[in-house]
Formats: C-alpha cells, structure tokens, sequence
C-alpha cells in the first residue's frame, strides 16, 4: 500500500509534465507561425497591395462622388446665368435691341474681312493654335453665352448706380 502513493505522485507528475510538453508545443507552433508570416515576404507584399488599393478605390470614389458634386454646382450655376441673361434680354428696350442687331451684323462683316485678312497674312503655327481656340469657343458657346448674359447685368447695375 505503500506503493500506490509513490504510484499516484508519479502519475500526477507524469500529467503535469504531459501538460507542460503540450503547452509548450503549443506555444512552439504559435511561434514558428508568427515567424513563417514574417519570413512571407510575398504575401505580406500582397496584403500590402491589397490595403492600398482598397486605399485607393476608396479614394476614387470619393474624389467620384466630390467630381459630381461639382458638376451638379456648376450645372445650377449654369442655369442660373442662363436665366438671368434672359431676364435681361427681356428688360432690354426694342430700339437698343435693333442697334445691337446692326452693330452685330457689322461686327460679323467685320470679323469675316478679319479672318480672310488673317488666313492670308498669319503663319500655320498660329492658326492652328486659333483655330484650336475657335473650336473651344464653338463646344462651350453656352457657358460662353451666359457670362456674356452675367457681363451685362453687372454692366447694367454699374451703369444705373452711376
């Protein structure tokens, strides 16, 4: 009887030892995989990869979504000078209407004597480059059109503080 405890004592050692050999397996697997991870240089650089561009898809869509906003603005403020160079048009008297109608057929006339003048003197670099112009004048003529249609207002107001 004397026996079993030695029995029971080497028992409860052999169990803690059991515990302590597993624990420390564990604790070895733990570590050989946080030093696998760091020795994946390639599949750190993945994440990595992964990370920036979700960053930067992130990013798009917000500079999308401000891009957006913008152009809504831009077209309000569009129609809004639109409106307010027909208001204008509307207050302009006849008789100013009619000379402003001669004085742009002659500006027309004008213009046109101009641009044979032009065609025929100006090197090739520099009507490329007006032609070019002309061509941004013609695609934008309503935005144009509407500063001209703000240009008079503001004219207008000046002229009437004066």
């Amino acid at each position: 009887m004397t026996q079993r405890p030695q029995d029971e004592s080497a028992d409860a050692g052999r169990e803690e030892l059991r515990e302590h050999v597993e624990q420390t397996r564990a604790d070895l697997g733990e570590t050989v995989e946080a030093l696998a991870a760091k020795a994946d240089v390639k599949g750190r650089a993945q994440e990595k990869a992964t990370a920036v561009k979700e960053q930067a898809a992130a990013k798009a869509d917000e500079l999308k979504s401000k891009a957006d906003e913008l152009k809504t603005k831009a077209d309000e403020l569009k129609t809004k000078a639109v409106d307010m160079a027909h208001q204008a048009q509307e207050k302009v008297p006849d008789p100013v209407k009619d000379k402003a109608s001669q004085a742009a057929e002659r500006a027309r006339a004008t213009a046109a004597q101009a641009g044979r003048l032009w065609h025929d003197t100006a090197p090739e670099p520099v009507q490329h480059k007006t032609a070019q112009g002309a061509r941004m004048a013609r695609d934008n003529r309503t935005l144009l059109l509407a500063a001209a249609g703000a240009a008079v207002l503001v004219w207008l107001a000046c002229r009437r503080k004066g």
